[in-house]
């Protein structure tokens, strides 16, 4: 990317305006965008963000799979947010079934969701080279106490229709507890590198946001007052002060803030529910077949990245008959076109970075 940039730079010096991509990488990674820049005097003129070379199918492939089996095709999208994407998945199914998933079931997945938020957030401000190895070392222990929980350590597969596939092993808790002050310690450190992110860099308007359906960090970064566990409270965030983190410039550094400081958030809630967790058990008994009945609903959630839905319609039959899906990345990524413009070709890739996108959520 550095190499295509220096490029785009030289060549808008050497002619009035140029129309270059950046990107698409190669087809066999893990997804593909392309940005179609229109480069004049070395500031961006025009962007156009290419989706699409990589279609996966997924609206589709859920239409032949059962209930229990949507679960695996849904948490490989955002790879970053896997937990997020199995469990919207499994509040839609069980309102269509009448479920009442069992308390011990809704705290655990609201402290494994609190977890893969921080997980999600550390990873882009390590990516993003503001402090790499602090932030992934911090990472690695959240990282250690998920995979001890689920088995996995991305495609955790540990949601299931009813609850959950097993109970949190012995001493996890206070593994867990452990993880926690680990990288809250870390926040300092990290909130000095973030602070030296550029101001005033790829500004998004709140009218652009609700434009384009930008949710989740991106659009509170720019006043738009919406999460979705305060406002429409779902799990066990109705019985906690969920804070609402928010900021006004709209520009790459108050991305990055709002980033950080939903890191300190979720620590907080996740510690909440250390200290809520109820006993009992973690599962409904279910049929060998699921069935929902006709009829159709709409299931959101507050992903890492913003807002995950999915619209499921049944016939009654054990598989969706459609089963549509809205992810976060999608939307935010569509905003670029009317963000970049006016932006300098070395800042391009600051507002890329703050956008917090995963290619995988883009084409799905």
């Amino acid at each position: 990317m550095t190499e295509q940039l220096v490029a785009i730079g030289a060549a808008a010096h050497a002619t009035d305006a140029v129309v270059l991509p950046l990107g698409p990488h190669h087809p066999s990674s893990h997804g593909v965008l392309q940005l179609r820049l229109t480069v004049s005097d070395g500031v961006v003129v025009t962007a156009e963000p290419v989706v699409g070379f990589m279609h996966r199918g997924a609206e589709k492939l859920f239409e032949v799979r059962d209930y229990r089996q949507l679960v695996m095709l849904a948490n490989r999208h955002d790879w970053l947010s896997a937990f997020g994407n199995e469990l919207g998945i499994c509040l839609a199914v069980e309102r269509m079934l009448g479920m009442s998933v069992p308390d011990r079931a809704v705290w655990l997945r609201t402290l494994l969701a609190e977890l893969n938020r921080v997980l999600n957030h550390l990873a882009f401000l390590g990516a993003s080279s503001l402090d790499r190895q602090l932030a992934f070392r911090e990472r690695e222990a959240l990282q250690a106490v998920m995979e001890a929980a689920t088995g996995g350590r991305m495609h955790y597969m540990f949601n299931r229709i009813g609850g959950l596939a097993a109970d949190v092993p012995a001493g996890w808790v206070e593994d867990v507890t452990a993880a926690v002050d680990g990288v809250r310690s870390a926040l300092p450190v990290l909130a000095a590198a973030v602070d030296e992110v550029p101001r005033g860099v790829g500004v998004l308007a709140p009218d652009v946001v609700a434009a384009y359906g930008v949710s989740g960090p991106v659009a509170r970064a720019s006043g738009v007052e919406l999460d979705l566990r305060r406002d429409e409270p779902y799990l066990a965030y109705g019985y906690l002060d969920v804070p609402l983190v928010t900021r006004t410039a709209g520009d790459a550094h108050a991305r990055f803030c709002c980033v950080l400081e939903q890191v300190e958030a979720s620590l907080d809630l996740a510690a909440a529910c250390l200290a809520g967790l109820p006993s009992g058990p973690i599962a409904l008994r279910l049929p060998k077949t699921v069935k929902a009945p006709e009829g159709s609903t709409y299931a959101w959630t507050e992903n890492p990245l913003g807002i995950q839905g999915y619209y499921l319609v049944s016939r009654g039959d054990r598989v969706p008959w459609r089963l549509a899906m809205r992810t976060a990345s999608f939307n935010n990524v569509s905003a670029l076109g009317a963000v970049l413009p006016g932006t300098r070709v070395e800042d391009v890739v600051t507002v890329l970075a703050s956008f917090f996108f995963v290619i995988g959520d883009i084409d799905k």
